[in-house]
């Protein structure tokens, strides 16, 4: 499912993927309006399941650490922090309880506030299955040759 969630650099909120053009792409935004526009090439466009979180030994999938938040959250929403108010303290303490070895030199405030606002988007769009991807990806791996 997150091979199809997008973040558009410059535009607030994440998209859905519906189509492809010649020239663009077609995405819907993922919220109760729906609307649908083009994102152009010119666009910072990138996948959800391409996103990685820095961490002291190496990179960890979003998906990953969205299960974290999910499973911290009992699937609710954030509602604790106010994004608007948080201070970086309030902000890491959160990204420590979710993925205690995140880098602290690379992780950015303004990471964990887009982080946590993504994955509101996502908990109130009912896209809940993180792991959907890597289950598809394991079965792209099968070797059919006889």
């Amino acid at each position: 499912m997150l091979k199809t969630i997008l973040a558009i650099s410059g535009k607030p909120g994440l998209f859905r993927l519906v189509s492809r053009g010649n020239r663009s792409l077609v995405v819907e935004t993922l919220d109760a309006a729906k609307k649908r526009q083009p994102a152009f090439g010119t666009d910072r466009i990138i996948s959800l399941a391409d996103i990685a979180m820095y961490t002291d030994d190496e990179e960890v999938p979003l998906r990953q650490v969205l299960n974290n938040i999910k499973t911290k959250q009992e699937g609710k929403t954030v509602t604790d922090i106010d994004l608007k108010k948080a201070s970086k303290e309030e902000l890491f303490q959160f990204m420590a309880e979710v993925l205690p070895q995140f880098d602290r030199d690379r992780v950015h405030a303004s990471d964990v506030k887009k982080l946590i606002q993504w994955y509101n988007i996502l908990i109130e769009n009912d896209v809940t299955d993180f792991d959907e991807d890597l289950q598809e990806t394991e079965g792209d791996n099968i070797d059919d040759r006889k």
